[in-house]
């Protein structure tokens, strides 16, 4: 009895000092705009505490009965000093004003260190202010293109959008806008990505130590979030490039109510051209563009009600006409997506965010062939494949007292896969080869996690995710022969009768300790699942790729990946440094058999020309970088090795991963010269891509037959390239700003490898037949122009 008296009497206490406690919670905006700034710092002075905000902008933090000095403070921004007399819970919002030049030197020092005192590691957050200063590929900014900058993301070839994460596919990417997927990041075959800068607010990618509320791949998360849109007063912006031009227009409907976001974007290389092809050209009518449209809107209610609507739609148009021959193609691709979240606030400790998503992507080729001798018509051949997802995901956050953040929620997703449709008329005459082949399946699961600051010294992160996966029909499964040439079987499943089920338990835990105040070691390790596949027979990522469910044949993509890091500050915080190790085991990854061609799915399965595998990638990861003051950038190098290995590739031998690559070096660096000019440059140098090539040729039966060596065996060129580019601030005024950016990709005209061929010249039967390789380069030196506004 005394012992139960003492737990009590101790229970009583511990809850009486929590109750002691009060919290000052609010949001922290632009004091221009009304935007709500995420990742902003609040410290409470001379106490070593603080918090940042989330990605609404909301910030809530528990003290015990005092007087307080609160510094709220965000890059580029003036610090605010609030004085609280803390006697009962507080409701502050903030609102910063911007600094006179960003890039010039600001105050860092009252800001949360957070990549030194977070629990999370392989993590980085790049302002979309940091990728507009840096040169761009025809003088397009390009947020995936700047991410392959970082350590341990590499690029997935010359000129290319699509990147691979710690020796990860392009697939194994969450590729995130307002919360809805984006599956093709990419336009003009990956060369730019979809995302329009001007529409873009925040962005962060995880390459490891994935929280809890993120799923369903299993190497990196790159979270994108749009600007919500100027509550104060209507603001247009814009630009006018070599190839595209864009244009950005936000206002308030209701001020400090309600604002809206409109940003469209489009390239016009096909109307520039089109005054010079001759109209008896047999190619006129041929062309290519592509244009995204971004749209978001908001209301609040209250401070603790919140509405956000986001929409974005691209998609590419190629055109090909030969009218000599009769012949027209058509191939249009793209995106579509539109999201409906609601915020709401319990109380100052208790926030959720509820979220509709519905999200498409298609990619579809239409061929005509004209006959003059038919009165009804040619021929004409339509193929479609894509993705289509609807969701509903529920997220809470509580934060109980000051050392607790805990996150758990859920979701539901709506799969329906169309691999590829084809069908093709001849004259009055159709055929639909696959109408019904469309596949169906359900994705749910739910997470909790909880970051634990113990003491000033350690913090923990430790949380769960279980998802499940089905497959219904209706499905018609193909049963092949061992050839994959002929059906034997077919096994028919009906309306919402299963077809395949897996489940998934993913833990996650990270831990920081603090070795002193500008210094910290931290280690992770996380466990995912994924339930959807990315076919290609293609090196890169394309348009045609198939997005495939796990089935009865495709087993979910596993992958665990373990980390360990040394984090430093030099400096007063300017300076920021880390070193990180990690280890990653691949398991059941796909690969097209060898000789399997586009189109043999259609009228059949196309996990039935899969093979399967697994993999592994280690690697050492050095960060440095610079972030205040005139002159800033970053330092990033990796060292990695990634291999793979298939029963039916090379009898199961190892083999380097396409993007295996032993070093990945960046260096970006902004200077800014005065308050007019700013320059910037940008240097990669990475070791050559793995290619197969042949050994030889040998004369069979009459025919020349290449033997090739083992799978990625031949290593290609190292590639490197400098890029330059200067702005100058034209005009600047409260009512008007414009500036000239001049940027050049390739300063030094390197011939980066892009792929490899042979060819051959004279005949065997003279004894002059020889063959010989030949490397084919895509882009030279090449220098743009934009005309940047705003008003």
């Amino acid at each position: 009895m005394r012992r139960l008296s003492t737990i009590l009497l101790m229970l009583f206490s511990a809850y009486a000092l929590i109750a002691q406690k009060h919290t000052i919670s609010g949001y922290i905006k632009d004091k221009d705009t009304g935007e709500e700034l995420i990742g902003a710092n609040v410290i409470v002075k001379d106490k070593g505490t603080g918090t940042t905000t989330n990605t609404y902008g909301f910030y809530s933090i528990n003290l015990p009965d005092g007087n307080y000095e609160i510094i709220y403070s965000f890059i580029g921004y003036k610090e605010e000093v609030k004085t609280v007399n803390l006697k009962s819970n507080q409701s502050i919002n903030v609102e910063l004003s911007g600094s006179a030049y960003v890039t010039q030197e600001v105050v860092v020092s009252s800001e949360k260190k957070s990549n030194i005192e977070d629990s999370k590691m392989s993590v980085i957050k790049l302002p979309v202010e940091t990728v507009k200063t840096l040169p761009a590929f025809m003088g397009e900014v390009d947020i995936l293109k700047t991410i392959q900058l970082l350590p341990g993301v590499q690029s997935s070839g010359e000129g290319n959008s699509g990147f691979y994460v710690r020796g990860g596919g392009p697939d194994q990417n969450l590729i995130l806008l307002d919360e809805a997927t984006i599956y093709n990041a990419s336009h003009l075959f990956g060369f730019f990505s979809v995302f329009n800068a001007d529409a873009i607010k925040d962005m962060e990618i995880y390459k490891g130590g994935m929280p809890a509320e993120y799923g369903g791949r299993i190497s990196s998360v790159l979270d994108i979030k749009m600007n919500n849109g100027n509550m104060k007063e209507f603001e247009a912006e814009g630009g006018i490039g070599t190839i595209a031009s864009r244009l950005t227009l936000q206002g308030p409907i209701v001020k400090d109510k309600s604002s809206f976001l409109i940003s469209a974007r489009r390239t016009y290389i096909d109307i520039l051209i089109k005054p010079f092809i001759k109209k008896t050209s047999p190619f006129r009518g041929s062309g290519y563009y592509f244009y995204d449209l971004n749209a978001k809107f908001n209301y609040r209610f209250s401070d603790k009600d919140r509405l956000f609507f986001s929409a974005y739609y691209g998609e590419d148009i190629f055109d090909f006409k030969s009218t000599d021959a009769g012949f027209g193609m058509s191939i249009p691709w793209g995106n579509g997506m539109a999201s409906l979240r609601w915020n709401h606030l319990f109380n100052s400790k208790f926030f959720s965010n509820t979220t509709l998503v519905a999200a498409d992507y298609k990619f579809r080729t239409e061929v005509k062939m004209e006959d003059s001798e038919d009165e009804d018509g040619g021929f004409q051949f339509i193929q479609n494949s894509g993705i289509r997802d609807y969701y509903i995901k529920q997220d809470f956050t509580w934060l109980p007292n000051p050392k607790h953040t805990v996150k758990f929620g859920g979701m539901y997703t709506y799969h329906i896969f169309t691999p590829n449709s084809v069908s093709a008329s001849f004259g009055t005459d159709v055929y639909d080869f696959s109408s019904a082949r469309k596949q169906y399946a359900h994705e749910a699961a739910i997470y909790l996690g909880d970051d634990y600051k113990i003491n000033d010294r350690f913090t923990i992160y430790a949380g769960v995710r279980a998802a499940i996966f089905n497959q219904r029909g209706p499905f018609t499964r193909y049963v092949k022969d061992e050839y994959l040439i002929n059906n034997i079987d077919t096994i028919t499943y009906g309306q919402n009768e299963s077809v395949a089920f897996y489940d998934s338990f993913e833990p996650r835990a990270s831990i920081k300790i603090g070795l002193d105040k500008n210094s910290s070691f931290k280690a992770s390790f996380m466990q995912n699942k994924q339930f959807i596949h990315l076919a290609s027979l293609s090196a890169s990522t394309l348009p045609t790729d198939l997005w495939v469910p796990c089935s009865d044949v495709v087993k979910p993509q596993a992958g665990r990946q373990y980390a360990i890091g040394y984090f430093r500050n030099f400096f007063d915080d300017h300076y920021e440094t880390s070193v990180e190790l990690y280890y990653k085991d691949l398991f059941n990854l796909i690969e097209y058999a060898d000789g399997a061609l586009p189109g043999d799915d259609v009228a059949d399965n196309a996990d039935n020309y899969f093979i399967f595998g697994d993999g592994y990638s280690y690697g050492l990861e050095l960060f440095i970088k610079k972030r205040s003051g005139r002159f800033t950038g970053w330092i990033g190098y990796t060292w990695s090795k990634t291999e793979r290995f298939f029963d039916d590739i090379d009898n199961g031998a190892p083999f380097p991963a396409k993007y295996d690559r032993r070093h990945d070096l960046s260096l970006t660096a902004t200077y800014q010269l005065s308050d007019k000019w700013t320059a910037s440059a940008v240097f990669v140098y990475a070791t050559g891509n793995t290619t197969t090539l042949p050994l030889g040729l040998f004369m069979i039966d009459g025919e020349l037959v290449s033997e090739y060596a083992t799978r990625n065996s031949y290593r290609m060129d190292p590639y490197h390239r400098l890029d330059l580019s200067v702005t100058y601030e034209h005009k600047k005024t409260d009512k008007w700003e414009s500036s000239w950016n001049f940027s050049v990709f390739n300063a030094y005209n390197r011939k980066n490898p892009y792929f490899i061929y042979f060819d051959k010249s004279g005949t065997v039967e003279d004894g002059t037949f020889t063959t010989y390789a030949k490397q084919v380069s895509l882009f030279p030196i090449l220098p743009a122009v934009t005309w940047n506004f705003k008003f």
